[in-house]
């Protein structure tokens, strides 16, 4: 094998980013926070380096391309019109209250006719991107957002239910918390009246005063106790027993892909579920990544997803030998959805960390593999 210099890896990126079949974009370093804040939740809001102008506006220095590509997309009436999108520059977010400066590369497919296709084009350019710096072996974690919510709607508890857990799912321990609450129903309080609003509104807004909290910029005291309230209704309609065990036993199995989605088929078969249509998809993508990367580990696991709940279909991560995440992606129609798409458009994209990929060249070079 001939290894490259760090210049001629940066050059051969350049290339892929720029290919005759791509469009490179750079949007603007400043945006608005206001998407970011709406879409992303609190987790990722914490990251966000913030400003604000004169007018009260909030705006972030950029802190990924994938939302302001997908806004962009939207705002030019593009959809319903196929686009490939690639970038390559930097992003900036926090941590631990440190200002830090990355760079990511990544492409973005969105209105692609063949969502399934597009899918695996961006499978193969984070594979492309990652030979570029000679890593052939990368570990792989599959997960199934789009199998994981068959599965939930599936199981035929409450819409209220549903709602929670799926915003839980791909935060491991927020999950494990309900989980050990679900098994342990003795730990359930009894419900309050709807009747009660009211006066559980004035008791949180006399607390939050109390507290010196404002009542703007913040949850409103009707919010919190609209979720108290929706609390209690969940605690009195409890899901049964075998539901729990199901739902406990699906979000354990992690494997080869192969073994666990026919874990995950015998097991919903089984309990009277038809998810062959959901569990098909992932076993196409899964085999076509094996085929991409006969070297890589590939795992599927099934609690697996981005913190985003945007993300609607298969995700992935690459991870490098001390488990660096080096690439991440996966279907997020849902996303394109939210920011005002006025018909279905389809969305896969991808990320990869170049500063990590670059690390991680070099430790293949020096022979620091496990």
């Amino acid at each position: 094998m001939v290894t490259k210099t760090p210049s001629e890896r940066r050059g051969a990126m350049v290339r892929l980013v720029e290919s005759r079949t791509v469009v490179r974009v750079a949007p603007p370093l400043l945006l608005p926070a206001g998407p970011y804040l709406d879409l992303a939740g609190e987790e990722f809001g914490r990251q966000l380096l913030l400003t604000t102008a004169n007018n009260g506006v909030d705006y972030c220095l950029r802190p990924d391309f994938t939302l302001p590509i997908a806004k962009s997309y939207l705002d030019e009436g593009m959809a319903g019109t196929p686009g490939a999108y690639t970038y390559l520059g930097p992003i900036f977010r926090q941590e631990n209250g440190i200002p830090i400066e990355y760079e990511q590369a990544g492409l973005e497919l969105l209105g692609q006719p063949d969502g399934v296709s597009a899918l695996d084009q961006v499978l193969t350019f984070a594979r492309w991107a990652l030979a570029i710096y000679d890593i052939t072996a990368p570990s792989v974690r599959l997960g199934g957002v789009g199998l994981f919510e068959s599965f939930l709607a599936a199981l035929g508890i409450s819409p209220q239910w549903q709602s929670r857990i799926r915003h839980r799912f791909g935060h491991p321990i927020a999950m494990q918390r309900l989980m050990e609450r679900l098994t342990n129903p003795d730990r359930r309080v009894a419900g309050a009246a709807p009747d009660a609003i009211e006066t559980i509104v004035e008791i949180i807004t006399d607390n939050m005063l109390s507290a010196g909290l404002s009542l703007v910029g913040s949850r409103l005291p009707e919010e919190i106790a609209e979720r108290y309230l929706e609390k209690q209704a969940l605690d009195a309609v409890p899901i049964p027993e075998d539901k729990v065990q199901l739902l406990t036993d699906y979000l354990a199995i992690v494997d080869v892909p192969q073994r666990a989605l026919d874990k995950i088929w015998k097991m919903t078969q089984k309990a009277g579920i038809d998810l062959e249509a959901s569990l098909n998809i992932v076993r196409s993508h899964a085999a076509a990544l094996i085929a991409l990367s006969p070297k890589a580990e590939v795992i599927f696991d099934a609690g697996f997803s981005p913190r985003l709940d945007y993300y609607t279909g298969v995700v992935f991560e690459m991870a490098g030998v001390d488990g660096d995440i080096l690439a991440s992606g996966g279907e997020y129609d849902r996303l394109l959805d939210r920011l005002g798409a006025t018909e279905p458009v389809t969305a896969s994209g991808c990320a990869l960390w170049t500063d990590r990929l670059e690390r991680e060249s070099i430790r293949l070079q020096q022979g620091d593999t496990p």
